[in-house]
């Protein structure tokens, strides 16, 4: 698993994020000439989206019993921030918030949406998955993923999706007290591997922790953010070449 310097977070938290001004003038997207299977050959520092070999998202499958530590999440602070950058919905958090994983510290700095899921469950894709964005001081990367099921509308996707923006490029300051910790299941048991980042430079040497258990979403919730992406977002499945799942 690579380590990153402390100066390539700023990148690698952007390249995760694909903030605003960013995500105007990428290249990249889901569709046509610019769709995944692309991306390796758009531009050169997009090669390992091509050539990678622990490339993300997975299906989760054929698991190794590791009995995994609990992950010690110390969310203190809220989301400030809800932008639409054009390939997804993201909320920036405010500093302060951490996972301890196994003792490793990741600050919580973003947390966006995929819809379908990018990551498959034992063969099965799910309408939504929300990725919550971590790094440590280092600029490691370590990403929490928790696919929904359609039922019951989510409470606190309710309140974000109050201030959707509409069109890429659109900011809002969040009114609401968003607490992401409400979006995680309650029953936090988890799957990890080592993965990239599931969108170009599609950086490899990020820990991917993915609950295994789904929460909710109402139908009426993932069509109102399909409505302003106008297009889905979920990177294909990629090759898992040996790389064990741990749980």
């Amino acid at each position: 698993m690579s380590v990153y310097t402390k100066g390539s977070l700023i990148g690698l938290a952007l390249a995760c994020s694909v903030s605003a001004h960013a995500a105007t003038s990428a290249k990249w997207g889901y569709s046509g000439d610019a769709a995944p299977e692309h991306w390796g050959a758009l531009k050169a520092e997009y090669a390992t989206c091509a050539t990678g070999k622990a490339q993300s998202p997975i299906d989760l499958n054929s698991f190794v019993d590791k009995d995994l530590p609990p992950i010690k999440f110390n969310y203190g602070t809220n989301a400030t921030v809800v932008l639409n950058n054009g390939h997804t919905v993201q909320a920036n958090y405010a500093a302060g918030s951490t996972i301890d994983v196994a003792g490793e510290v990741f600050e919580l700095k973003q947390f966006h949406f995929h819809t379908p899921s990018e990551n498959h469950i034992k063969g099965k894709s799910f309408p939504l998955e929300v990725h919550l964005v971590h790094a440590n001081k280092e600029g490691k990367l370590a990403v929490v993923g928790v696919v929904f099921d359609l039922g019951d509308e989510n409470p606190l996707l309710a309140k974000v999706w109050q201030q959707l923006p509409e069109k890429a490029g659109d900011e809002h300051k969040l009114k609401a007290t968003i607490k992401v910790q409400n979006l995680l299941p309650e029953n936090r048991d988890y799957y990890r591997f080592s993965g990239s980042l599931t969108t170009p430079p599609c950086t490899e040497g990020v820990t991917w922790l993915v609950m295994k258990n789904p929460v909710t979403v109402s139908q009426s919730q993932v069509d109102a953010f399909a409505k302003v992406l106008h297009h889905t977002n979920n990177r294909p499945i990629q090759p898992l070449n040996g790389r064990e799942i741990l749980e």
